[in-house]
């Protein structure tokens, strides 16, 4: 088939701006907690949204990109991306997107992300009615599953940010929700959900509250509550990144924090990452270590 000079103009083009896939990864897991809206209903599971709210997903997946990216308004579709009309698909469900006949001859930007496998794929293909199979009642149709090799993919099968919530041992997330006190709450997430990455929207539907954040920090917040039990909080500045680093933790990205019991180095500890903190050489404790107050973290500053 002779190469569609269009779709890889598009496709190179996005991959400039995201070489990473770090922004687009981003707006779907944004966009999947604003219909969860957890601040206002506690929601952190896909399921438990009603038919129109998961209907209205590709909407709001088509403005975030756009508002992120700063596409133009397309002619006919939804974007122009180098100079080119480009529509915009996303579905829950890998080749599950709905193909309008006005997109015909078209350039499609088609997304997948599933919140329960922690995944994602974005990729371009243009629509051919050949290559499309079915309708339903709007006369909108599917990409045939054997030429779903025509698409191609800016980024295939990759890390969706977690929800933390949602993959959580039942029996801890039971007793992160059990207390009424938001404070409180947010102090058993950090607790029971140490080494990995928390994000924000995490915090807030934890936390319910309009200043969640605040509740995070020292000064009565979730990191001067637990660091008398050696629990570290770092978020996503420099500071807290190193650290992360440096104990061979995930390292908190923008909005994330990521929580640890530490312990002050003992002969046993000597093969794990260390790093040394208020005059003192620290390692992340292990289950039978005893508990200790821990350090102070560095002063702020954003990478």
């Amino acid at each position: 088939m002779r190469q569609d000079s269009e779709l890889i103009s598009v496709a190179e083009h996005v991959r400039s701006l995201d070489p990473e896939g770090k922004r687009f990864a981003a707006v779907l897991r944004n966009t999947i907690d604003q219909l969860l809206n957890g601040e206002v209903t506690g929601r952190y599971d896909w399921k438990t949204l009603f038919k129109t709210e998961k209907t209205h997903a590709g909407t709001l997946v088509e403005i975030n990109l756009q508002r992120e990216f700063k596409f133009d308004d397309g002619d006919a579709m939804d974007y122009r991306i180098a100079g080119v009309d480009v529509d915009c698909k996303y579905s829950q469900q890998l080749g599950g997107w709905m193909i309008p006949p006005e997109a015909m001859g078209h350039l499609c930007l088609v997304l997948w992300a599933d919140d329960y496998k922690s995944r994602w794929s974005a990729g371009v293909v243009r629509i051919h009615r050949e290559w499309l199979n079915g309708n339903n009642r709007d006369l909108k149709h599917t990409l045939k599953a054997e030429h779903r090799n025509k698409i191609y993919w800016l980024w295939f099968d990759v890390e969706l940010p977690e929800n933390v919530l949602l993959h959580m041992n039942p029996a801890d997330r039971q007793a992160v929700f059990a207390p009424t006190s938001g404070q409180q709450r947010l102090n058993e997430l950090f607790r029971r959900a140490q080494n990995r990455r928390i994000g924000r929207n995490v915090v807030r539907t934890v936390a319910q509250q309009k200043d969640y954040m605040k509740r995070v920090r020292g000064n009565g917040g979730s990191r001067s509550a637990l660091r008398p039990e050696g629990i570290l909080i770092m978020g996503d500045y420099a500071s807290h990144q190193t650290i992360a680093s440096c104990l061979g933790l995930p390292r908190p990205q923008e909005g994330e924090f990521v929580s640890t019991r530490v312990i002050r180095t003992r002969p046993e500890h000597a093969s794990q990452p260390q790093i040394e903190l208020d005059g003192a050489i620290w390692t992340c404790a292990r289950p039978n270590d005893p508990y200790e107050c821990g350090p102070l973290l560095p002063a702020h500053t954003r990478s």
